[in-house]
């Protein structure tokens, strides 16, 4: 979940999710109902959307019917080729930059998609910060600064975005990952904010309702770090009940999942492949 660095998905392309008719499509009601449920074109915006996890949100989104805003902050590069790809695909990408540790900029990234796309259907919160440190080295502008990337910036894009996600009843799914239930030692900063982004999901539900729903997603080992090599993704794939690692697109199924799922809100779902059940 770096906010910023190279994608897995460069060498593994984002499986086509075409619309086939209704016995023939691959994901069966998911994509149904959301190119079913309204004539209009529906607005995403995925921040963190330029690389990793995100990318293959961006792109699978439209894949599902959406134009996307692509948030980014500084893959501009990388962002540009997503929205090219989203261009392909008949939909209409829109590049959003901006430093979600930034309050104003986080202001601006809700008032460009505003005005460049008129509404907003879907708010994917999946910028994240991922800085490693011990728990006795973490400094006071550490703390902040993972903290303001990954609580503050998804709860203020929340406020800002709340009156455009309320005129077509939309949804919001913010990204967590297992550190919102373990205490990892090694990224306490990290852990204690996707902790704290859980029980905001769960305010934010009960605010919001009716006329937003809110849930998260918390995936386990779906794409490793990029400094992790051969022996750290056995280890992670020993962890894992199911005998093998997810992938981003496991976290894209899950997304449409609670997009697809009017009766659902304040929940998380986790996509680790049985790893949490071993906590």
């Amino acid at each position: 979940m770096l906010r910023e660095s190279g994608s897995w998905l460069d060498f593994h392309p984002v499986p086509r999710l075409r619309i086939l008719p209704p016995k023939l499509s691959r994901h069966g009601a998911v994509l149904q109902f959301l190119n079913m449920a309204s004539p209009d074109r529906k607005v995403a915006l995925v921040t963190g959307g330029a690389v990793r996890v995100g990318r293959a949100l961006s792109l699978g989104l439209a894949e599902a019917g959406y134009d996307v805003a692509v948030h980014y902050y500084s893959s501009s590069k990388a962002a540009q080729e997503v929205v090219r790809r989203i261009g392909e695909m008949g939909r209409r990408g829109v590049l959003v930059e901006g430093d979600m540790g930034d309050p104003a900029r986080v202001e601006a990234i809700a008032a460009t998609v505003r005005e460049r796309c008129g509404r907003l259907d879907l708010l994917v919160n999946n910028a994240s910060s991922f800085e490693h440190a011990d728990l006795l080295d973490v400094n006071a502008d550490a703390w902040d600064r993972v903290m303001n990337v990954n609580l503050r910036g998804p709860f203020l894009l929340v406020r800002e975005s709340a009156a455009l996600l309320k005129e077509n009843q939309g949804a919001v799914v913010n990204i967590l990952d297992l550190g919102a239930f373990e205490p990892w030692t090694h990224r306490p900063h990290h852990a204690v904010s996707k902790a704290a982004l859980l029980h905001l999901t769960k305010i934010l539900a009960r605010v919001l309702a009716p006329d937003v729903r809110v849930n998260a997603i918390a995936p386990g080992a779906v794409l490793m770090p990029e400094n992790s090599d051969a022996a750290d993704s056995e280890r992670a794939r020993r962890r894992t009940p199911l005998g093998h690692l997810g992938s981003p697109e496991d976290v894209l199924r899950a997304v449409l999942f609670l997009v697809a799922s009017p009766f659902i809100t304040g929940e998380v779902l986790v996509v680790d492949g049985g790893r949490s059940l071993d906590d």
